[in-house]
């Protein structure tokens, strides 16, 4: 659904952005991206390319709020799964009695861990108009379209489609890095996986790589973010210690009930 909405508004009228501009989009949004990116740039000798990092980082250090919620949002997530299995397994049937029944368990259980099914879409919801707001940008400030970085033009797509490769590999190392976190692996989230990184490479290498650029330095950032605050290896490490632990206690229990302790009574 995100893809055609993106393409939607890159697809928009192409008017030069200005001062002069009017409506709220145009004024307060597209403007005011454009106006920052220039001014970040100057600060790097008119590096626009730079200046599209920079931007990109104080967009994802604004979110960081938005990130630590959405963490807190995954593991509720983790936690209400198997109860959710387990009222659909009991709910099993499709008529209509029972399925509004599962219905109402389900609303209960999601009132009962605080938890909104529809949490993990914020992230995107919100990064969709800044995608829209960047593209039009560049597209529609003349020094901007025309800026270069590297080989690249940056109104342009990568001829070399390097950004567009890099994007994706990083799109797709971000989503593992949820499924090593996740121990409930679902089909959804391995199509995830592999669905995404497919659509940014698709759409960076028909983009401005202004786009792609944003995409990679995104992408790192939101890597390093998790390996710092939420490292998803550490996780999965204490977990299966967890489990192996779980286990050696099981066997220790089985062994004992095998060979029960025999003490003699003193007489």
């Amino acid at each position: 659904m995100a893809l055609p909405l993106f393409l939607g508004a890159c697809a928009t009228a192409r008017e030069p952005i200005t001062a002069e501009s009017t409506g709220f989009w145009d004024r307060y949004i597209v403007y005011s991206f454009s106006r920052l990116i220039i001014w970040l740039s100057d600060l790097f000798g008119g590096n626009y390319g730079l200046g599209i990092i920079i931007f990109t980082l104080i967009i994802r250090l604004v979110l960081v709020p938005l990130y630590h919620y959405q963490i807190k949002s995954t593991e509720k997530m983790q936690v209400v799964q198997p109860e959710m299995q387990a009222l659909r397994e009991k709910y099993a049937s499709k008529d209509p009695e029972t399925q509004q029944k599962l219905e109402e368990e389900m609303a209960k259980l999601n009132e009962k861990y605080d938890y909104n099914p529809l949490s993990g879409c914020l992230p995107m919801l919100i990064q969709l108009p800044i995608l829209m707001g960047l593209y039009q940008a560049i597209s529609r400030t003349e020094v901007l379209s025309n800026g270069h970085f590297l080989w690249m033009e940056l109104g342009q797509p990568d001829p070399y489609f390097i950004l567009p490769v890099l994007a994706a590999a990083l799109t797709w190392y971000n989503t593992r890095l949820m499924t090593i976190g996740n121990p409930q692996s679902n089909q959804s989230m391995a199509a995830m996986q592999w669905m995404m990184p497919a659509m940014i490479l698709f759409m960076g290498a028909t983009l401005p790589s202004a786009i792609a650029l944003y995409w990679v330095a995104s992408n790192a950032f939101t890597i390093g973010q998790t390996l710092i605050l939420n490292n998803p290896y550490k996780k999965r490490e204490a977990r299966l210690e967890k489990e192996k632990a779980e286990r050696d206690l099981e066997k220790r229990l089985e062994k004992a009930k095998r060979h029960p302790r025999t003490t003699k009574k003193k007489r």
